[in-house]
């Protein structure tokens, strides 16, 4: 048996989780909270080797022969030619780089230039966007950047004693909005475009390569994203999809290749495995709940469940359109949403109630809709985020998606998944496994939901929904 960690830097904690290379099964955790300001923008990355350290205290780590690094998205840690900090890292969905995002869209010529150069839009989290932000606004910072690393690749490389070897994988490159996921390669022209000067990028690597090995003897393994982290730790595979509740929500799905979308809907990453991970966000998916439970007088989402449980599949005819922040899927950005269908019978508060879960899970089945249309298969969705415990949302989803629905047990699958991706490594490093796939662990254990006979009426409030949108909001998905 050999024993292997995983490591999650998220935006404001440290999880490690120590397992079974065999089996995964977990058999020692540690957690700690990053020092500082939880939700700043900018963050000294010794906060993330402090929280790591605290976090792996206790002989967490005895024992272990190799470590996978999973790590926030959407970060930029620039350096300068002597592997320095120039400032703070840049990191989380920064919307002051919103307007450079846009400037960047328009300078290669539209959305569909960047689509088809790397897969995605500029959007303010990106790192491509960071920099031009960091080259209109700390023009003295920005001619000091000679190389770029994310959260992922600064973590690995300091854990292998900075090197001059500096690496990152396929699934944190393709967030960056200048790596390309359909060619595999960098385009040193948009860190051009988006800095005003080259800079050093990190080696990509595959997934089962290592980063390098420490001199205690402990193989780093090539670390990744956590979006990709806990896509491996899921255990997904094709015709798997993961549709995330949070405030917003989106739509993940394995495929075998990359997508590109001239509107600008699909985010085309590369995942930890090899295959390709296309993802479609909606602006508006718990918070149309919350929203709803307030103007009811409700005091908690479980109490709106169990309201909406009340009312009857079309909630007596009324449509509710969860554009309450403008909608990204849709591109509605300057929408409001909508309710529609008032009559005296549908004005009761189950059927308002009903009407906002249905609509949420409508506008994200909009986004599944998306990757369907570009062939990706749906058979099992994975239904992630507080709000899939709820009795509305489990008793709904299955019927609207039209797919068996997974419910996972609460757990840290980014660490998860950098575990496995460490145990992966570690097999191909000794030879006794091939890098072509990564080892089978247990299944997350999950609540397993089917269609049933809920599908007709689930369709019926699909159609329901799709005519209102469509009569309200015509040519909203013309490409």
């Amino acid at each position: 048996m050999g024993i292997v960690a995983g490591l999650d830097s998220s935006a404001e904690f440290t999880r490690i989780v120590v397992c079974d290379t065999d089996t995964g099964a977990v058999l020692r955790q540690g957690y700690a909270p990053h020092p500082g300001e939880p939700k700043a923008v900018d963050v000294d990355p010794q906060t993330w080797l402090l929280s790591l350290g605290e976090a792996a205290t206790g002989g967490l780590l005895e024992g272990v022969q190799a470590i996978g690094v999973s790590a926030q998205q959407h970060g930029l840690v620039p350096l300068d030619a002597q592997g320095g900090l120039v400032r703070p890292a840049l990191v989380r969905n920064d919307k002051r780089a919103q307007v450079a995002a846009a400037d960047l869209v328009e300078s290669l010529g539209g959305r569909q230039a960047w689509a088809e150069a790397v897969g995605s839009v500029p959007g303010a989290g990106q790192p491509v966007a960071k920099l031009r932000w960091l080259a209109r606004t700390e023009p003295e910072h920005a001619a000091r950047v000679a190389m770029i690393l994310q959260p992922h690749d600064w973590l690995v490389w300091q854990l292998l004693g900075r090197p001059a070897r500096r690496t990152t994988d396929r699934g944190a490159a393709s967030g960056t909005g200048y790596w390309s996921a359909r060619t595999g390669s960098y385009r040193p022209d948009l860190v051009e475009l988006a800095l005003g000067h080259q800079a050093v990028l990190p080696e990509v690597l595959g997934p089962a390569e290592a980063a390098g090995t420490t001199p205690e003897g402990l193989l780093i393994s090539a670390g990744t994203g956590e979006t990709m982290a806990a896509a491996l730790g899921l255990g997904l595979g094709p015709g798997d999809a993961v549709v995330s509740l949070g405030a917003s929500g989106s739509v993940m799905a394995v495929h075998h290749e990359a997508l590109s979308d001239p509107r600008g809907m699909i985010t085309s990453f590369a995942d930890a495995t090899g295959m390709h991970l296309p993802v479609v966000h909606t602006s508006n998916a718990v918070r149309t709940l919350r929203g709803t439970a307030e103007m009811l007088g409700v005091e908690s989402l479980e109490e709106l469940s169990a309201l909406a449980l009340k009312s009857t599949p079309g909630a007596s005819g009324l449509v509710l359109l969860p554009y309450l922040e403008g909608e990204r899927t849709p591109s509605l950005p300057h929408s409001a949403g909508t309710l529609s269908g008032l009559r005296r019978e549908s004005m009761k508060p189950e059927h308002l109630a009903r009407a906002s879960f249905e609509g949420m899970l409508c506008g994200l089945t909009d986004a599944m809709d998306v990757l369907r249309g570009r062939g990706v298969e749906v058979r099992r969705v994975f239904l992630l985020g507080a709000a899939a415990a709820l009795p509305a949302v489990q008793a709904l989803a299955p019927a609207l998606f039209g797919a068996q629905v997974v419910v996972p047990q609460p757990a840290d699958y980014a660490a998860l998944g950098a575990a496995r991706q460490a145990a992966w490594a570690l097999g191909v490093a000794r030879g006794t496994l091939s890098p072509s796939a990564p080892l089978a662990w247990q299944g997350a254990a999950a609540q397993i939901l089917e269609p049933g006979e809920d599908l007709a009426a689930g369709q019926a409030v699909r159609q329901q929904y799709v005519a209102t949108r469509d009569q309200l909001h015509p040519g909203a998905f013309a490409s």
